[in-house]
């Protein structure tokens, strides 16, 4: 877990959570931009991936470590005390949802990005049934997932930095992709126990890896009583790291900051 402190005074803490394969430095922008938004900032590596661990790459028991590590994070970001806010990106934000179907937290609001609650590409019917047995027998056993760094984004400032990026997982655990799939389905059964908390859902209106129809059937059932969605048009899967994203954070802050101000917290 890291901390980056606002460059100017802090009027709040963000919590963010990355998404599959990936790691918390591929934020450095988005962290240094709610930084020079008066924004404290804490992240780091989930179980697996980034710098965590080398031995279980791709790998994880449970998706409850993935829960397990927001939660750690969230309590740090309470020691600041002042509003905390969690935005999740992506299988951050399927773990964000499931935390909070299983927690009550003090929270000032949540930012989903493009939430994993569906996927565009499923493996065939047999490879999936094929999982299954395999989770029960070599549940270690690692497998391309068949994404690639040109479907996230269309920004090849950022393209250029992922193809080298010796920190990407390539392959995931059979377990993994199971631990996956039921956190997807345990997000749509569950909706009633989401905690009740202001909400912003911005999704890639091009996703390439995410099923934006799915995102969009579970924002609409989710019964909080104070929820926003919103949808790029164009955009890929990395809405924050797409040529747009300064306007994609600019939305993200007027939810931020309109949240400070019902609070109190912005005069």
């Amino acid at each position: 877990m890291h901390k980056w402190e606002a460059a100017n005074t802090a009027r709040g803490v963000i919590v963010m959570v990355h998404g599959a394969l990936e790691h918390h430095g591929r934020y450095r922008w988005l962290i240094e931009m709610w930084r020079a938004a008066g924004f404290h900032v804490v992240m780091g590596d989930l179980p697996g991936q980034g710098m965590t661990t080398r031995s279980r790459r791709g790998h994880i028991d449970s998706f409850e470590e993935y829960i397990n590590t927001i939660k750690e994070w969230v309590r740090a970001a309470y020691e600041y005390e002042m509003p905390v806010f969690l935005l999740g990106h992506s299988m951050g934000g399927l773990a964000v949802i499931r935390l909070l179907q299983q927690e009550r937290l003090n929270l000032a609001g949540i930012i989903l990005s493009s939430p994993c609650l569906g996927l565009v590409h499923y493996p065939s019917k047999a490879l999936s049934a094929c999982s299954v047995v395999l989770n029960a027998v070599i549940p270690t056993l690692r497998m391309d997932p068949g994404l690639t760094v040109q479907m996230a984004t269309r920004n090849d400032e950022v393209l250029e930095v992922d193809v080298n990026d010796s920190l990407y997982v390539t392959k995931v655990s059979v377990r993994w992709y199971r631990e996956l799939i039921g956190a997807m389905k345990e997000a749509f059964e569950e909706i009633p126990d989401l905690q009740d908390i202001p909400i912003l859902l911005m999704q890639g209106g091009d996703d390439r890896i995410v099923d934006k129809k799915a995102v969009k059937e579970w924002f609409n059932y989710i019964l909080s009583s104070e929820k926003q969605y919103k949808e790029w048009p164009g955009l890929f899967h990395e809405i924050f790291n797409e040529p747009e994203r300064e306007d994609v954070f600019e939305y993200a802050r007027g939810f931020v900051e309109n949240r400070l101000r019902l609070l109190g917290y912005i005069y």
